[in-house]
């Protein structure tokens, strides 16, 4: 069983972890705003934490493969 992803797959992956992101952060927003607008602004932190998280995983989408690939004489 191949556990590789196609090219379509990871973008869709993309995609989804994008949309969470942005909706779950504008909810936290909109919250801060309604509740605490006064305090310290406290979605900071998913903001910034998440925000590594998908730079991460866009860095892992949009890359070139580095995976060499194995001649018919090598075995895993």
């Amino acid at each position: 069983m191949s556990t590789r992803r196609s090219p379509q797959q990871r973008k869709r992956g993309l995609a989804a972890h994008v949309i969470s992101y942005v909706v779950v952060n504008l909810a936290q927003v909109v919250v801060w705003r309604l509740f605490t607008p006064k305090h310290f602004f406290w979605p900071l932190y998913s903001l910034g934490v998440w925000g590594i998280g998908l730079a991460w995983h866009i860095r892992a989408v949009c890359s070139p493969s580095r995976r060499i690939p194995h001649s018919p004489s090598q075995r895993d």
